[in-house]
């Protein structure tokens, strides 16, 4: 039967845990892009580095040619870099490129939702779907060939009716409510 995998870490942390300037770039990311927590935004900054590292290998004759372009072929499906990038191009690559593809962020930028966060709502809760299949999970990588295809998978009204103002009463029917509600112990003393 052997032994289970291993479940191994998908991001590192920052070697400047409590930098305050990092802290502030970081939580404006977060409220910027809907994230649940810090933890995403170490997974993608975990990615671009594993990108970046890549690049320069291959730059360094480390690599050969081939997994560069593999490289930025699977950048391109996803339209992070163009079709026509060089290598030099992917050192600059930032973590808000890969932001900017995920579902939860297409889903806002196409109107899908008024919110970021609003956005991550209907994603978990299954009202959003890729070509007809339902997707719940905000962190999916949107293929530039997807974007279009991303609509409702069940109706919403996202603009709730607005509550009715309950009418006013005159003060000949709020005379009968208020003696309704006196205690009748104090009319039997």
């Amino acid at each position: 039967m052997g032994d289970p995998k291993k479940i191994r870490k998908k991001y590192v942390r920052s070697k400047l845990m409590w930098n305050a300037a990092r802290i502030d770039r970081d939580h404006e990311l977060k409220e910027k892009y809907g994230l649940k927590n810090l933890r995403e935004l170490w997974k993608t900054t975990t990615e671009v580095s594993r990108i970046r590292r890549n690049a320069r290998e291959v730059l360094s004759n480390r690599s050969t040619e081939k997994v560069g372009k593999e490289i930025i072929a699977r950048l391109s499906r996803y339209n992070i870099v163009a079709k026509e990038a060089k290598i030099d191009d992917l050192l600059g690559i930032t973590p808000e490129a890969i932001l900017n593809r995920r579902l939860q962020s297409v889903v806002f930028r196409n109107g899908l939702a008024r919110t970021p966060k609003q956005a991550r709502q209907l994603i978990a809760h299954g009202f959003i779907a890729i070509n007809g299949r339902k997707v719940k999970s905000a962190g999916y990588m949107v293929l530039a060939d997807e974007e279009a295809r991303i609509g409702y998978y069940k109706p919403i009204d996202l603009n709730p009716a607005e509550p009715k103002a309950a009418p006013e009463l005159t003060a000949a029917q709020a005379t009968p409510a208020a003696e309704a509600q006196k205690p009748e112990a104090k009319e039997g003393q």
